[in-house]
């Protein structure tokens, strides 16, 4: 077995203090992906609060669509880290090397591939959600032009990934945040100065991921360690590539899922009319805050016991497991209470119609206070992942979120239909999910895993 020479950026995660790391870990990554939202905000705020409610309906009433989309390829992002943070907690210098080469390959494949699929659905996607007709136009141009850039959204995600294998967040945060000043300097001036509309923001969230994809590229080609690029060794290695789809298909899989859910969702929410859409699409924003949070300990949980399993340091992998549950419960209860508690003055950035603002405020209080239960999900999910089990969480997910959620769509809401009672589903398919991932993992996998391995 060749030996990885020593990785430049590269936080041990296989000794030393567990508590530290993963804060040092999941911050940079938590802030990041805020930012990310944030920037994402400003397009929903520049237009709802200098173009027209329609305008703010249109694009937030694309996220549900776009997170369906791209889910998957985020989930093969994630098996990417997997196998890679399994090959350098192994000292496996080529496998490295070759796994870097697919996953770039991979990304440039699937960027193509949503291009491509995003121009063609856009349109009849929405159609099938029922949304209305004062806002359907608007919102399929605003996805014609966001798809153009997705070849450099899946670089900047496969590419973080790549880096985050070895402990590195920061520099993922840099790229981002400065795609994501740009972002917001050609949204004010496309919308305010040039008195465009949905496609100003959407432009500017273009030149946005290629600002933010090509630093990464540039920093993954000029990498003094294993996880450099050579453009002259791009080649897909297929015993690795069918690494990386076990564990990355599933998780794309249980995002899909979700993302189907919420779908579905969002066509009952249409049928309630533009002014429960915009309200939604403000709310969502600080859903995803929060989410991002939560979802930061869960990469941290994934990379962290990816490293340490594959060392065979089965021990500090249940240390990372409960410290990853405290610290994201923690974190996530925190953001959430700071958005209920002060919900007047968070929404106000996005609408200043008084009927939309009140329905964003009954959202955020149906919703965030259950944050904790979506954040066990996502960490049970990435400890699963790490030891090898993607497919169960996966399977978990399918029954417990899509399921629940259709089912409760299709046979109790139509009878009671409302804007309250359709949210409520989130909170109740998020507890009946966590409760089979909780019973799966400490009575099938964690014996299974650690004892087993421990054994021999």
């Amino acid at each position: 077995m060749k030996k990885s020479k020593g990785i430049s950026n590269q936080m041990d995660m296989l000794n030393g203090s567990i508590f530290n790391k993963i804060l040092l870990f999941a911050l940079p990554l938590a802030i990041s992906s805020i930012l990310q939202q944030l920037f994402n905000s400003v397009d929903v705020a520049v237009v709802g609060r200098f173009a027209s409610s329609e305008a703010l309906a249109a694009v937030g009433s694309n996220s549900s669509v776009i997170s369906l989309l791209i889910n998957l390829f985020v989930g093969i992002s994630v098996g990417a880290n997997v196998v890679i943070a399994n090959y350098i907690g192994q000292g496996k210098t080529e496998k490295i090397q070759d796994a870097v080469h697919t996953v770039m390959i991979v990304s440039l494949i699937s960027g193509v591939f949503l291009l491509v699929l995003g121009l063609m659905i856009a349109r009849p996607i929405l159609e099938i959600m029922g949304t209305p007709e004062n806002v359907i136009d608007l919102a399929v141009l605003y996805l014609h032009i966001y798809f153009l850039g997705m070849p450099f959204l899946m670089i900047y995600n496969f590419g973080a990934a790549v880096l985050r294998s070895k402990g590195d967040t920061q520099r993922p945060l840099i790229a981002l945040f400065i795609g994501g000043v740009i972002n917001v300097i050609l949204n004010l001036f496309f919308v305010v100065v040039l008195h465009m509309s949905v496609e100003g923001v959407a432009i500017g969230t273009v030149v946005s991921n290629i600002f933010s994809s090509m630093m990464l590229l540039y920093w993954l080609m000029h990498e003094t360690d294993a996880l450099r690029i050579d453009l002259k060794q791009l080649k897909i290695n297929d015993r690795i590539l069918k690494r990386i789809a076990k564990i990355g298909v599933p998780a794309g899989l249980q995002g899909m899922v979700f993302s189907i859910s919420n779908v579905c969702i969002q066509s009952s929410l249409n049928a309630l009319g533009s002014d429960a859409i915009a309200a939604s699409s403000a709310a969502l924003n600080y859903e995803y805050f929060a989410y991002y949070i939560l979802s930061s300990f869960a990469q941290a949980a994934v990379t962290f016991i990816g490293q340490n399993y594959s060392a065979k340091k089965y021990d500090r992998c249940k240390k990372i497991t409960l410290q990853s549950f405290l610290l994201g419960g923690a974190t996530t209860m925190v953001a959430c209470m700071i958005f209920v508690i002060f919900d007047h003055f968070f929404i106000s950035f996005f609408t200043s119609d008084v009927s939309v603002a009140s329905l964003a405020y009954t959202r955020l209080k149906i919703i965030l206070p259950f944050q904790f239960l979506n954040m066990s999900i996502e960490v049970f999910s990435s400890v699963m992942r790490g030891v090898g089990y993607s497919s169960v969480p996966a399977g978990i997910c399918v029954a417990g979120i899509c399921g629940v959620r259709l089912a409760y769509l299709y046979t109790i809401y139509p009878s009671i239909a409302s804007y309250d009672h359709l949210l409520i589903i989130y909170p109740i398919s998020w507890f009946v999910t966590v409760l089979a991932l909780a019973l799966v993992y400490f009575i099938h996998v964690r014996p299974k895993v650690y004892h087993h391995q421990a054994a021999n």
